[in-house]
Order: C-alpha cells, then structure tokens, then sequence
C-alpha cells in the first residue's frame, strides 16, 4: 500500500477536490501541450507538401500560415463564448447533444474519441522519432521508447490534474521561452539584415523550381498545416479542472495557448521565407527538422540550440497528455447519456475518471504496437476529428443563443455562425484532401463507433424497460 501511495499518490476524499483545481500557469501544461507542440509539426507538414516547389514554395507558406492564424482567431472566440455558455464543461459533446439532437452528438463524441487516441498515439511517435533522428543508434528500441513514456504519462496522469500540471510545468515553458527566443532573435537580425539575413548555419539549399502550385496542392498545404489547431478544444472540455473564478481562468488559459499558438506560427512562417528555410524529405539521409534548420540558422550549432532541441523532443513526448486530460471527461460525460458502460463515470482513488484513462492507454498501445512506433501513416487522419468538433460544436452555440435569446444573443450568433462555417468549410477541404492519404479510414471509424454507443444505449434502455416492468404499478 505504501509502493502504490508513493506511485499514484495518497487516496483523495470528495471533500479534497477544491485543493486539486489548477490556475492558468498549470492549466498551460495540462490542456495546452497538444496545441502548442502543434507548432513543431503543423508548418512542417505544410512544408514538406511544397517540396516539389523548391525555393519558390517557402513563399507560399507565410499567406497558409496566416490563414490558420486567422481561422485560429476564429476559434478562438467562438470557443470563450462556449465557455461561458457552459461553465460546467462545453465540450463538443456536450453543446451537440444539447442543442442538435442526440446523433449530432454521437458524431462529435465518436470524432472526439478518435482524434484523443490519435493524439495520444502521434504525439509520443513524434517525439521517439525526433530523438531517434537526432540518435540514430536507438532506431530499433522505438516501439519500447514509446511504451516506456506512454507508462510515465499514464503514472504521472494517474495523480491527478494538480501532479500532472506540476510535473510539466518546467518542459512546457522551457519550450515556450526557447522557442520565443528563437524567433525574437531571428526576427531581430531579419529586421537588421532589411529582410534578408544570414543564416549562421546555413539551412540545405533547395532547387529553384520542380513543379507549378495548383489549388489542390494549396488545398492539400492548408490541410495539413491545420494540424496546428489540434487541442483548441481542451480548455472549453475541461473548464471544471480550473479554481474560481472558474471560467475567467479557463479563458485566461485559452487565451495565453492561443496567442502563444499565433505567434509561433507566425514567427516560423516568417523566418522560414526570410531564411530561405524548406522542408527536407523525412526518409532520406541528412533529413532535418524544419524547427532544427531554424534554431541552427539564428543561433548556430550552440548550447541554446541543443536546449531548444531538447525542449522541443520532450514537448513532442508529452504533447499526449492533453488526451489524458480530455478523453476521461468526454468518456464520463457520454457514459452519463447511457452511450458507454457506466463504469466511465466512476471516479478512483485521486478523483480521476480511471477507467477513461485505462481506455485511452489501452487504444494507444495497441496503435503504437501496430505502428512499431512509427505513426506516419496516422498524421493524415489527425485534423479531421478536430475540425469535424469544432463545426458541431460551433453549430450547436448558434442554436443554443437562438433558444436562449436574450440582450447580445444575436451578436453571439453570429460570432458562433462565422465560426461553424469557416470550420466547416475547413472541414471538408481537410477531408476531400486527406481522403486517399488515409482519412477514408475516420470516415470507417466514426460510424461504426456511432453504432457501437447506439448498441450500448439500446441495452441500457432494455435494462430500464426490465426494471420498470418488474417493479410495482405506478398509478399516475
């Protein structure tokens, strides 16, 4: 008892939980890693699509990268409105069900489930990969370097909010402060230099010109750069992790991930077209990451750039936890609708919804076990879930003010109207893009984990209807 006390940490009474709510500095490190590390990845993804272009594609990706920045604008407020209409957790979920009808609800949660897991599972391969990249020799250990920090996170999450906000703390703001340091300095000599810089260690050149952009390659860039939004979501999902005044410091959380977010991806959009900064190809020989090329160019080969480095293959790593955080909650809440076992609402020995922390760890697994570690083919499914939540989401707070009325309710909706069309529009860009690239596979998924929640239902109302019969004779 005393191992499994130091492990997990002591059993909390119900009387507790106020000591275990989080202020907006954990709050970054609980629900913000997931978007934040986003960073790391989304420009890259975009990047890697404008190859073929060579050095007249690194222009393209400033006007993509700004594009996001505004969709995430978009969100962004439609989502503090959410907060406020739902202090008690606005989730997806939630705000479909409410306000759409209860299938409505069955897609965002069957999107939202799957988008966690992916998470979950790309954000641990992610950061093996990176190390594996920078340590060649651990290439084949990476299906149990995965294994081994899937364990961590789940010791670590299996403390409670409070603990795993801690624990993060100095990863998730060591990579912060490196990577604002990286841009300042470089938009300083950019700046200096009138636009046109020298790179201390000069990126790999690229080839004038391979091929022409078509819109359906600026399409399929602008889908794989909206990976970066991944995880907006987290905040307005877990608004009751946060002390009182409960929503002013979930909207304070939101609103530090979100500017950090934008300035991040303006910052490498920028840098990357000032430095003449492309993607290299993740299979070949010499293969650099976009951030690496980036840190080398402003601050060379130094100590600041191995910290940057390492900051960033930690916040890879760790980048799962915002699943750890998320998909108990969005479990519990559809296991309260009779859509998942009930055992989802039950609560462990640290106020934890264990048995959605069992249920993530357990898909995670056995993704990385298939994958051996390597996820690649998993990225192209990665948005879809997100951005299909946030329509439903966005498009349920239209009805929500339309019921409710009310002074203001007509601005409201419209703040929540532009958001559910820019993300449903993004939506099916993201979709009909990725679509032979693997995301026919969510297109699978998400109905049959629809009919699997309905068959779950089905036998809960069964068990209600036996009940009742058996029960005595109710005179009305």
């Amino acid at each position: 008892m005393f191992g499994l006390n130091l492990l997990m940490g002591k059993p909390l009474a119900t009387s507790e939980e106020r000591a275990e709510h989080i202020g907006p500095i954990a709050g970054i490190p609980v629900f913000g890693l997931d978007a934040l590390s986003s960073a790391a990845y989304g420009p890259e993804a975009a990047l890697t699509l404008l190859i073929p272009l060579g050095v007249a594609g690194i222009a393209h990706i400033v006007p993509i990268s700004f594009a996001i920045i505004g969709l995430l604008a978009i969100v962004y407020f439609s989502y503090c409105q959410t907060i406020d209409a739902y202090p008690h957790g606005g989730g997806s979920y939630t705000v479909a069900s409410e306000n759409l009808g209860p299938n409505a609800g069955l897609l965002a949660a069957a999107a939202l489930m799957i988008d966690y897991i992916l998470n979950a599972a790309v954000g641990i391969s992610a950061g093996v990969g990176a190390l594996v990249s920078a340590f060649p020799r651990l290439q084949p250990h990476m299906l149990a370097l995965c294994l081994a920090i899937l364990l961590v996170l789940t010791i670590v999450n299996m403390r409670g909010v409070k603990d795993a906000g801690a624990a993060f703390l100095v990863p998730t703001y060591l990579f912060v402060g490196t990577l604002l340091f990286v841009i300042v300095v470089g938009a300083i000599r950019t700046v200096a230099a009138h636009g046109h810089p020298l790179a201390i260690v000069a990126p790999p050149r690229l080839p004038v010109s391979g091929s022409m952009l078509s819109l359906w390659v600026l399409a399929k860039v602008f889908a794989s750069g909206c990976t970066a939004m991944t995880g907006v979501e987290a905040v307005s999902n877990g608004v009751m992790a946060f002390r009182d005044p409960t929503q002013k410091n979930a909207k304070r959380t939101l609103t530090i991930i979100i500017l950090l977010l934008m300035v991040f991806l303006a910052g490498i959009a920028l840098l990357c077209r000032a430095y003449s900064i492309g993607a290299t190809d993740p299979g070949a020989v010499g293969y650099q990451s976009i951030l690496s090329q980036l840190a080398a160019a402003v601050l060379g080969r130094s100590a600041i750039y191995d910290v940057t480095i390492g900051s960033i293959l930690v916040v890879l790593a760790l980048s799962a936890n915002t699943s750890f955080a998320d998909f108990p909650r969005l479990t519990r809440a559809i296991a309260q609708r009779d859509y998942l076992p009930h055992v989802f609402t039950i609560r462990g020995r640290r106020l934890l919804y264990s048995h959605g922390i069992y249920a993530l760890v357990g898909f995670t697994a056995l993704l990385l076990i298939a994958s051996r570690g390597v996820t690649d083919w998993l990225i192209p499914l990665f948005a879809i879930g997100a951005f299909l939540a946030f329509t439903l989401s966005q498009t349920g707070m239209v009805m929500h003010w339309k019921r409710v009325g009310g002074a203001g309710a007509g601005r409201r909706m419209a703040v929540n109207g532009v958001g559910a069309v820019a993300t449903g529009l993004t939506t099916i860009v993201v979709l009909v893009a990725k679509f032979t690239a693997g995301a026919w596979i969510t297109a699978l998924l998400v109905p049959a984990l629809m009919i699997l929640m309905t068959a779950v239902k089905r036998h809960y109302d069964g068990v209600a209807r036996e009940l009742d019969c058996d029960g005595p004779m109710r005179i009305e």
